[in-house]
């Protein structure tokens, strides 16, 4: 049996599947049973708790061949530096007292850095303190997730402006696709523990702010022009849609440190996943008239 974590979110939710379709029995670990009961239809074994919850997460664990873990999302947070180390220190005294053979560790691009990164520090810190916990653990370090630029996509396709911090536009970066994070999460927690191990996560070819906007302009059937955002615009823009002042202070240091290169690969164990920047954004497009 398998434990996953993030279940309601994007790529928790491909683990899961991935898993059950090889036959695999799998429980989650879930803030609300509530949202998990079409996990829980399936078979699935649902266990409530918060991540910060050593032993909520310990109960999850028990038993475990292995678990794709990783920090949920908050951009509500005040404080997400301190919030990554409560999750850290709470995964890390589980897998302890479980003794879980193999834990999966959701991470990103440039997380062997300790500053200079943004929000991207948030999981330098994580893996610091899951290499402490004595366990084997393999870090999937993924690219800028494609689906990132459905946080633009009401202005590609209303206004034809597709709005990007990345500098200059036509400055290609590694990029990959949520599905094929969480398929190749599933395949590491299936190929079993290697001591502690990183994984460096892309897609089948680098690409640019210029490509994602002609890739939404193919899928839409109009113009769509990349814009670059001043830099000077970024913290009122981010400031504007509800994040607190420390989020924002994060995700104004991670596009420096994507503009500035230093959002680099390390140089560890690399794979590629199949789904190109086309067909990621065209999902999003048509999900995107779906629910119009």
């Amino acid at each position: 049996m398998y434990v996953v974590t993030g279940v309601t979110g994007n790529t928790g939710a491909v683990v899961a599947e991935t898993l059950l379709a090889r036959g695999e029995a799998v429980r989650v670990l879930v803030r609300d049973a509530g949202k998990a009961a079409k996990w829980a239809a399936r078979g699935v074994e649902v266990v409530e708790g918060n991540v910060k919850d050593a032993a909520a997460v310990a109960r999850a664990l028990a038993g475990a061949k292995g678990a794709y873990l990783l920090d949920p999302p908050d951009y509500g947070s005040r404080d997400p530096m301190a919030d990554a180390d409560a999750v850290g220190a709470a995964y890390a005294e589980a897998i302890r007292k479980t003794a879980l053979p193999h834990a999966v560790v959701l991470s990103s691009i440039a997380a062997h850095h300790p500053d200079g990164t943004g929000i991207i520090g948030t999981l330098h810190r994580m893996e610091t303190i899951l290499r402490g916990a004595g366990a084997p653990v393999t870090f999937l370090r993924a690219a800028y997730f494609m689906e990132n630029w459905g946080n633009v996509l009401e202005p590609a396709l209303g206004q034809g402006v597709l709005p990007s911090f990345i500098h200059p536009l036509d400055k290609a970066l590694p990029m990959v696709s949520v599905a094929d994070i969480g398929r190749t999460a599933a395949d590491l927690l299936l190929e079993g523990a290697r001591g502690v191990r990183v994984v460096e996560l892309s897609g089948p070819a680098e690409a640019s702010p210029a490509d994602a906007a002609a890739a939404i302009g193919a899928a839409a059937g109009r113009a769509v022009q990349a814009v670059a955002v001043p830099r000077g615009e970024w913290a009122p823009t981010l400031a504007g849609v509800g994040f607190p002042p420390d989020v924002v202070a994060l995700f104004v240091g991670m596009y420096d440190g994507i503009n500035n290169g230093r959002v680099a690969w390390e140089g560890q164990e690399a794979r590629r996943g199949a789904a190109t920047l086309d067909a990621a954004l065209r999902r999003l497009v048509e999900g995107r008239k779906v629910a119009a």
